[in-house]
């Protein structure tokens, strides 16, 4: 009989992946704690791209096992990297189980019919997100807001001073303990 392990995902780091490790468990999955894998990245990521899920994958689970996940959007938001990520789970013939499907088997027939219809709603929703976000931009700049990063006047000051104390731009970037990217980037700037 197989392993079963549990990937818990989170956006920020603000997040904790406690409730999501808690309602598997709830549901009746006893995961032993180093089994289950928790990780704070985008959903937006892809699978491939993320650190812990790509340690899961290619070191961790085996033919037999099973991966219990609370929503399909915690294995992502973008519809065609979730069909990769199953096909490539069910390639390994490991079981996924997401428990907020109606099927919750992602390997029967069934549950290949729910994927695809939940990821292409999740991707729907992710690009519902960008569309709300750029609507929120253009209000706020018809609005007359200021977006965007501060200008860092103190650093172009600093940088200039050096200038003018006749230091290179690396020399200055050693000086004021900032990158030479940031020092060549305010060296032409006025204070």
């Amino acid at each position: 009989m197989g392993r079963t392990f549990a990937y818990c995902r989170v956006s920020t780091i603000e997040q904790t992946t406690e409730n999501q490790i808690l309602a598997i468990r709830n549901a009746g999955y006893e995961i032993i704690d180093s089994r289950v894998i928790s990780e704070t990245v985008s959903g937006s990521t892809k699978s491939s791209d993320r650190k812990q899920f790509k340690s899961l994958l290619s070191h961790k689970l085996e033919k037999g096992d099973t991966l219990v996940v609370l929503k399909l959007d915690r294995l992502g938001r973008d519809n065609i990297d979730v069909q990769q990520t199953i096909q490539i789970l069910c390639d390994m013939q490991v079981q996924i189980v997401c428990l907020d499907l109606p099927v919750s088997n992602l390997n029967s027939s069934e549950g290949k019919l729910m994927l695809q219809i939940f990821s292409a709603f999740a991707e729907f929703e992710r690009n519902r997100i960008r569309e709300r976000t750029q609507e929120g931009l253009t209000r706020a700049k018809a609005e007359g807001k200021k977006l965007g990063r501060p200008k860092a006047i103190h650093t172009t000051k600093l940088v200039q001073k050096c200038k003018l104390d006749g230091m290179s731009q690396s020399k200055s970037a050693d000086c004021l303990n900032i990158s030479i990217a940031t020092a060549k980037r305010h060296w032409h700037l006025s204070a």
